[in-house]
């Protein structure tokens, strides 16, 4: 932890003279994640309302399944940072887990109502988020000055909320148009996924543009950046608080089917839920980064969780109208103020050569995290009941809230050695 020159314990320094505009590569990386979420949220938006209502899965089956699918990436985020980090492959690394991704929706086209062909599919599609998301990070981290991070993550988790936004809606009209055929979402989701994996490689550099300093010679040589996180303390704490505050999560579909069947409302407009939080979401994604930019980073992800939390604590009342918009409101809020949010609290305590493979190991204890608590909230639903469960639900996480506000800590500042401000 330091101090700032503002004063303020938790906000990053300020390099004199940093620049203002956003780096292309991140628009550019911005482009590809919108046509890529498109392609994903699709087949996320019909999902649930296919296992559940379509095969007949029970809350604890799909809990399990959609915290695997996760959670069961942690091995293949942990390679991908490795490979994208040990020769500077970051796009490499991250154009493979695009293509994986959109070669799943093809493997669902083709599995049918074979339930094992679809969670292959599915598993397919995870690892390909699994491989592409560090090297992705990691190129946003170092393509601009370490006290704009907030704003870059913020303006392409913008860009790709646009797609989240636009996925649903997409599924929603094919399957207006074609009477809930579930395999033409499948094959319009497949296309618009090779036309992510094109843009990447048409418009993203293979390395980014230098935003401090070029990187010193021996950067590539650098220690193996898993051992190398693991031993900054700072890391650590981060790594600590993001994972009990995951575990206590638990998993935005499950919240979802609540506010359906709380409403009671037709099947196919469950497509339309996610529509609600991915606006607020991409409203507030800037502005959320630009001032945990000013206000520090941790201020904003712990604010975030308290926003989750309250979306928990208006599910115990009667589901109504009002209930609905306030939940999808402050889910929104949450994603807004925790996702680029976290990528920037940790990343400049990172060494530039090392960046993807700590990132990696930051994500995978989040959704190992996260495995457990989807898993353990589909468990409490089938044993106890919803109310219940909603209950247990919030009560872990104001404990795990609490927990975190002592173990984050400050925002850290860049390392000099591997990555030197511009004088």
């Amino acid at each position: 932890m330091y101090l700032a020159a503002n004063g303020r314990p938790d906000a990053p320094p300020r390099t004199p003279g940093a620049r203002r505009r956003v780096p292309a590569t991140v628009l550019a990386l911005g482009a590809v994640s919108l046509v890529t979420d498109v392609s994903s949220e699709m087949v996320t938006a019909v999902l649930p309302l296919y296992l559940v209502l379509g095969l007949g899965l029970t809350p604890l089956q799909f809990g399990f399944l959609d915290g695997m699918f996760n959670g069961a990436t942690a091995l293949v985020r942990l390679l991908g940072g490795r490979l994208a980090d040990r020769r500077g492959h970051h796009k490499r690394v991250a154009g493979a887990g695009y293509l994986l991704s959109a070669l799943s929706r093809l493997g669902l086209l083709l599995a049918g109502s074979a339930t094992g062909a679809i969670a292959a599919a599915l598993a397919a599609d995870r690892l390909g988020k699994g491989i592409r998301t560090a090297p992705r990070d990691a190129l946003i981290s170092l393509s601009g000055p370490p006290e704009t991070l907030g704003r870059s993550f913020g303006v392409h988790r913008a860009m790709d909320t646009t797609g989240a936004l636009l996925g649903p809606l997409a599924a929603f009209a094919v399957l207006w148009a074609t009477a809930d055929a579930y395999d033409a979402v499948f094959a319009v989701s497949f296309c618009t996924g090779l036309l992510g994996v094109l843009l990447l490689v048409v418009y993203v550099p293979a390395a980014p543009a230098p935003a401090t300093a070029p990187p010193t010679p021996t950067a590539p040589r650098a220690a193996p950046p898993r051992p190398s996180a693991l031993r900054d303390p700072a890391f650590r704490r981060v790594l600590y608080a993001s994972a009990v505050l995951g575990a206590t999560t638990i998993g935005d579909s499950f919240l979802y089917l609540l506010l359906l069947r709380g409403l009671d409302l037709p099947p196919a407009l469950f497509t339309l839920l996610p529509l609600g939080a991915a606006a607020v979401y991409l409203l507030l994604a800037v502005p959320a980064g630009r001032i945990a930019d000013r206000t520090g980073r941790r201020t904003a992800f712990l604010t975030g969780h308290a926003a989750l939390l309250g979306a928990y604590v208006l599910l115990l009342a009667p589901v109504s109208p009002p209930t609905v918009v306030g939940v999808l409101a402050l889910l929104g809020v949450f994603y807004a103020a925790t996702d680029g949010v976290l990528m920037a609290l940790a990343a400049p305590a990172l060494p530039a050569s090392g960046r993807a493979g700590g990132l990696a190991v930051l994500q995978t204890g989040q959704a190992l995290a996260r495995l457990l608590g989807a898993a353990g909230f589909g468990a409490a639903w089938t044993l106890w009941g919803t109310r219940p469960a909603l209950w247990a639900a919030a009560l872990t996480l104001a404990g795990a809230l609490a927990a975190a506000s002592r173990l984050m800590p400050a925002d850290a500042p860049a390392p000099s050695p591997t990555a030197p401000e511009a004088p």
